[in-house]
C-alpha cells in the first residue's frame, strides 16, 4: 500500500497519440434537466455524523451518500440513464415531459454494454423508462446474483470473458455485428461515449458542493477504477472550489491503472489478482478520465483488499454500511490518519462519497 504525489499535477499527460481526444465536462446544468424527466430521480444526502468525526479527531467529515441513488443503488445510476434520457430528449424534445410519450420514445432502438456492477443497472433502468432494449455482457468473474437484478428490469444478459475488459470486447463486436448503441462508461482511442456517461456523474458532486457548510474541505478521497467518478466530482469541485483542497484517487493495489498510468505518462494495462472492490478492479484506465486525473489529482494511493474491507467496518457502527468498492475513498482517509499523511489532522475539513450499497452481489 502507498500514497505518492501526483508527479504530472498541474502538468498532465504529454504525447497523446493514441488517446481518445475528448475532455470531461464540469457543466452539469443539462444532466440536472434532463434527469428530472426520471420519475426516480432524486437528490441523494451529505451527512455528517458528530461522533465520528471526533472519533477520527477531525474538524469535519462529510460522506455523500449514493447508496439510495434513483433506487439503484449506486451513483453510477447517474450517468447511463442521463445518457439514454438525452436520446429521448433528442427525438421528441418537449413530449419527453408526458409520461406516456417518454416511455416510448426510443422503442426499436437497443443500447449494449459492459458491465463489472452497477453501470449495466443504470444501462437496463434507463432503457426501461424511454422505451429502448437493453442487453448487458458480463464477464465470469461477476458474481451471479447480478445477472438477476438486470433481467428485473427486462434486459438482456450475456456471459463472455474472464475480466471486464473480455466482455467489453464482446459488447463491442455485438454493437457493430447488430448497429446497436455502444454505452460505455469507459473511453479509449476511437470511442468517447463514456463522456457523456461522465457527464452524469457531475450531479452529485454539485449537489455535495451545494450541500457543503462552511469552510471548504481540506481534502477530498475518491475511490478509482477507470476513473470516471474521480474525474467526474474532480470536475465539478474543482469549478466550484478551485485548487484550494488535496484530491486523493484510491484504487486497488491489485488493479492500479490510474496510478501506474500517470506514472508512466501513458495509457497502461495493468495485471493483478481479482480484487475484493469489483467495482475498482479495471486493469486499464478510462481514457478521457486519465487525461483529466493527470492533471488534477494531488495524490495517488493504492490499497490492498483486506485492509479495506476491515476498515469500512467501522462505518456499520453509524449506518453507512457499504462494499470494499463505496468504502474505498473512506479507507484511504483512515490510511492517512494512522499513518500521519497529507496533512490530515484535527483542523482537517474532509469529503467522503459513499458511492454504493453493501452488496457487491
Amino acid at each position: 500500500m502507498s500514497v505518492i504525489e501526483n508527479p504530472l499535477k498541474n502538468i498532465g499527460l504529454q504525447n497523446l497519440d493514441g488517446v481518445c481526444k475528448g475532455d470531461v465536462k464540469d457543466d452539469h446544468s443539462q444532466v440536472l434537466e434532463l434527469l428530472g424527466y426520471c420519475p426516480i430521480s432524486a437528490e441523494t444526502p451529505l451527512i455528517e455524523i458528530d461522533n465520528l468525526t471526533k472519533e477520527l479527531g477531525l474538524k469535519k467529515v462529510a460522506f455523500k451518500d449514493e447508496r439510495s441513488r434513483m433506487n439503484l443503488g449506486s451513483f453510477k445510476a447517474l450517468g447511463a440513464a442521463y445518457v439514454i434520457a438525452k436520446n429521448a430528449y433528442q427525438k421528441i424534445g418537449e413530449k419527453i415531459k408526458e409520461p406516456y410519450l417518454a416511455s416510448k420514445a426510443l422503442e426499436g432502438k437497443t443500447f449494449v454494454t459492459a458491465s463489472a456492477g452497477n453501470h449495466g443497472l443504470s444501462v437496463a433502468a434507463g432503457a426501461k423508462i424511454f422505451g429502448a432494449e437493453a442487453v448487458i455482457y458480463l464477464s465470469l468473474s461477476v458474481p451471479s446474483g447480478f445477472a438477476s437484478k438486470l433481467k428485473g428490469y427486462g434486459a438482456k444478459v450475456v456471459i463472455e470473458g474472464e475480466d471486464y475488459e473480455a466482455s467489453m470486447s464482446a459488447a463491442e463486436e455485438a454493437s457493430r455485428l447488430n448497429g446497436w448503441e455502444l454505452l460505455s462508461d469507459v473511453t479509449w482511442d476511437g470511442y468517447e461515449g463514456g463522456i457523456d456517461v461522465m457527464e452524469g456523474y457531475l450531479i452529485m458532486a454539485y449537489e455535495a458542493a451545494k450541500s457543503w457548510k462552511g469552510k471548504i474541505p481540506t481534502h477530498v478521497f475518491l475511490q478509482t477504477g477507470c476513473g470516471g467518478l474521480s474525474a467526474a466530482v474532480s470536475a465539478k469541485l474543482r469549478k466550484i472550489w478551485g485548487q484550494n483542497f488535496k484530491i486523493c484517487t484510491v484504487e486497488p493495489t491489485a488493479a492500479p491503472a490510474i496510478k501506474e498510468s500517470i506514472i508512466r505518462g501513458r495509457p497502461t494495462h495493468t495485471t493483478g489478482p481479482v480484487s475484493n472492490m469489483g467495482r475498482l478492479d479495471c486493469k486499464a484506465p478510462s481514457h478521457a478520465a486519465l487525461k483529466y486525473l493527470a492533471k488534477e489529482a494531488d495524490y495517488l494511493m493504492t490499497l490492498d483488499d483486506d485492509y479495506v474491507s476491515k476498515e469500512i467496518k467501522k462505518l456499520t457502527k453509524y449506518s453507512l454500511e457499504t462494499s470494499p468498492s463505496g468504502g474505498a475513498g473512506f479507507a484511504g482517509l483512515l490510511y492517512c490518519i494512522k499513518n500521519k499523511l497529507l496533512e490530515v489532522d484535527n483542523e482537517s475539513r474532509v469529503l467522503i462519497f459513499i458511492s454504493e450499497g453493501p452488496s457487491d452481489d
